[in-house]
């Protein structure tokens, strides 16, 4: 079969050219038609303000899927790992065009990379045209990569709970947030969550951050017995999970406006607190439909305006009782942190005091 003949993309004053513009990204379903690679590409162009809104000049992963996404396929969990149909392109591919711009950043390990950093919505047409779906920046922007601007929030429904059950806790974390002075933008995840941005201070690290989450989460857990900040999913139950480590140094969530690996090409759609309160079905927010309910207006559209301070969540940190909680498994051993391995799996006489293993 011979190939489509490329076709351009206009955005801002540059024409993004996209090859195999046919290909087919995602099937369609029952409620919406197939996408094709020109789609996805023109979408990212006409939502290209609200996304450099939301992600420009951060340090930006590219979540890459260059076949299309299908029911079944699979994200690489690592560089090793040869079998995913997706995966993850933390730094930038070589024989990107000249307006692409990169920042440096440095990951837990002590390795560094020159990252996709957007400074114009062209830059993210050619992504789309690289197979890029989702967009996964940093809580940082190239001025200063070591001290983050945005508090976030993954409010992740555990098995046996739904999408109300994320949106019954988003509504408690709002009344928490504004009791404190802090005032919160959510977003659908693009699946069953919800995320809650905070713009904040950049000068706090990305351990107060973390600790920021972890006070929240904690005093969630203490309003509404439907959340848990239990790393161990065997502790979670049927519970909403306040996912405190995707504010590590190097975790990211996928972005505002975000395509997500799903049937029917859904978006991660930020919306008002009345809005999210009223959304019955998540998949709604997609591809074809997001267009036309961007065209009234950027809910987080005044995102910037205000950056707040993290000490009131801080305090909650310090004053809360349950100290430290586990980093993920690939961070090496932090001060305070309790051992890794399963609760059900550990022998009390195995471990010290400071949780570190006893051998023998």
């Amino acid at each position: 079969m011979a190939k489509s003949t490329p076709a351009m993309v206009p955005v801002g004053d540059r024409e993004v050219r996209v090859s195999s513009p046919d290909r087919v990204i995602y099937e369609a379903t029952e409620r919406t038609p197939a996408v094709s690679k020109l789609q996805v590409c023109t979408y990212f162009a006409t939502v290209g303000d609200a996304l450099m809104r939301a992600i420009g000049e951060r340090p930006t992963a590219m979540e890459r899927w260059p076949d299309g996404w299908r029911e079944g396929m699979r994200l690489a969990t690592g560089p090793q790992d040869r079998e995913g149909d997706g995966f993850y392109q933390k730094r930038l591919p070589k024989g990107a065009p000249d307006y692409i711009e990169t920042v440096e950043v440095t990951f837990p390990s002590g390795r560094t990379a020159a990252e996709l950093c957007p400074t114009e919505p062209a830059s993210l047409v050619w992504a789309g045209q690289m197979g890029a779906l989702t967009f996964h920046p940093w809580p940082v922007r190239r001025p200063d990569v070591d001290h983050p601007d945005e508090l976030r929030l993954d409010l992740d429904p555990q098995p046996g709970t739904t999408f109300a059950d994320a949106q019954r806790v988003a509504g408690v974390t709002r009344e928490l947030l504004e009791e404190l002075g802090l005032r919160g933008y959510p977003k659908t995840s693009g699946n069953r969550g919800i995320h809650i941005y905070v713009r904040i201070e950049p000068r706090y690290s990305f351990e107060d951050l973390r600790h920021a989450a972890i006070g929240l989460g904690r005093e969630l857990e203490r309003r509404d017995e439907g959340v848990t900040t239990s790393w161990w999913k065997e502790e979670r139950g049927e519970r909403i999970f306040l996912d405190f480590n995707q504010n590590n140094r190097d975790r990211t969530i996928a972005s505002a406006w975000s395509l997500r690996p799903r049937p029917g090409a859904p978006v991660s759609t930020p919306m008002t607190w009345e809005a999210i309160a009223e959304v019955k079905d998540p998949a709604e927010f997609n591809l074809f439909t997001v267009p036309d309910y961007l065209a009234d207006g950027d809910p987080w559209q005044d995102m910037n305006d205000q950056a707040y301070s993290l000490d009131p969540l801080l305090e909650l940190w310090q004053t809360l009782p349950g100290g430290e909680l586990n980093f993920p498994p690939d961070y090496p051993k932090m001060p305070g942190e309790p051992p890794r391995v399963q609760p059900s799996k550990k022998v009390a006489a195995h471990w010290d005091e400071h949780g570190n293993r006893i051998e023998g």
